[in-house]
This record gives C-alpha cells, structure tokens and sequence, in this order.
C-alpha cells in the first residue's frame, strides 16, 4: 500500500494521487512565501502566493498530462504550454509594483510572484526537493538579507528634501553642505523662484539609509536661515 502510494507520487506520469499531492505542496510552499511578504505589509499575501503556486502546478500537470494520454501527441512538448506561465504571471507582479513620482515599491513582491510560479511549475514536474530547497532559500533572502541590509545600513532610500525659504535665494551652497554633512548624498536638485510672492523653493532629490535622524537634519537646515517649511517626502511637487 505505501510502496504504491510513493511510486505514484515520484512517478512522472500523471496521476490521481500524484496530482493531488503535488497542488498541496504547492499551495503550501506558496503560502509560506506569501506569510512574509503579508507580515511585511504587501499587498499580495498568503492566498495570493498559494494561488499562483497552485496554479502554475497545474497547468505544468496539464502539460505532462496531455501528451501523456492523447497518443497522437506522444512527441509533444511538455514544456510548451507551462512556458506561458513564466511570461503570463507578469501581469500580476506588474500590479504588485506601486510607482510614485520619486520612487518604486513591490518589486520584490513581483519577484516572489515569479518565483512562486517557478516553484508551482517545478512541484507540478516532481521535483519536490528543489521546489522546497527553493522555498527555503526564498524565505532566507526575504528575512536575513534584509535583516542584513540594515544591521549595515545598505538599505538607500530614494526622497526629496524641499525647503521654502523667504526671500529669492541665489546661493544654496550652505544648503548643500548641510545635507551632506549627515550621510546624505545629493544625486539632483531642483529650483523654483516665486518673484511675485517671494518665496524659493528648493527640492534636493537625495539617497540616504534608513538611520539618517530626519528632525535633527531639519534642526540644521533651519539653522542656515530662516525657512517656511521642510518637508521629506517621495513626491517631486514644485
């Protein structure tokens, strides 16, 4: 009873008890993926995860299926119709992707989108020991890279600094040098002068780490003269 139940969950052919086994592993190798991106706050979760996973095991089912049982596709490429799976999941890493005027999110959500159909359409070819190799590994860049990233300050965040200053301003130098100062590099800036009102505003378009202390970066800029307002945001607005 046991020996039949192995040969049929390592056989290559498809069959009932293979089929059913292989969805359930997918379904919960997806899911443990989608459990960290959840607990990181993305937007594509658990059920979202097992469903690509589950999906992609599927349609690599189909593709072994079809030529298995329709004799006159006996040379058909198994291969054909699970290959649509790694273009066709794009759409749903694409709607995983949140662009904002000065920044990108959800890339590597739409990553772990594609890797879990990868991992769907590899458990629907029985290879259980990679599929879960491959999970794990997953799960280890998620958590311990990241947690890597910022024990050594590797995470650069993209963000505008926008100071509004009386005055038509002509010389930002201090400006400059303050922001640079505190382990914030200026990659652009940009400059509007309101004559009528009279008033600068100055975006500087800046990468820093996550450990930057912001209120004391303000405390310095206001400092060098005497500004309306500073702002930190992701949005270029002059």
């Amino acid at each position: 009873m046991l020996e039949n139940i192995y040969n049929d969950l390592v056989s290559p052919d498809v069959n009932m008890t293979g089929a059913v086994a292989r969805l359930l592993l997918s379904m919960l190798l997806g899911a443990i993926i989608g459990i960290e991106r959840r607990r990181k706050g993305q937007i594509a979760g658990l059920r979202t995860f097992a469903l690509i996973s589950m999906g992609a095991t599927l349609v690599m089912l189909i593709s072994i299926y079809i030529p298995q049982v329709y004799l006159g596709l006996k040379n058909g490429d198994p291969g054909r119709i699970a290959a649509q799976v790694v273009s066709g999941v794009g759409f749903l890493g694409a709607g995983a992707i949140i662009q904002m005027k000065g920044s990108v999110r959800g890339l590597t959500t739409a990553a772990g989108i594609w890797m879990a159909a990868c991992i769907g359409l590899a458990v629907g070819a029985g290879m259980y020991l990679i599929s879960i190799v491959a999970t794990a590994l997953i799960i280890f860049i998620l958590v311990n890279i990241e947690r890597l990233e910022q024990r050594y300050n590797f995470l650069w965040e993209s963000k505008i600094i926008r100071v509004k200053m009386h005055g038509i301003i002509s010389d930002i130098q201090p400006l400059r040098d303050v922001i640079t100062s505190n382990d914030v590099h200026i990659s652009d800036e940009f400059m509007k002068f309101d004559y009528e009102d009279g008033f600068t505003i100055v975006n500087f378009l800046v990468r820093s780490t996550s450990s930057v202390n912001v209120p004391a970066l303000f405390d310095k800029i206001k400092q060098q003269g005497d500004p309306i307002s500073i702002t930190i945001t992701n949005e270029m607005n002059m």
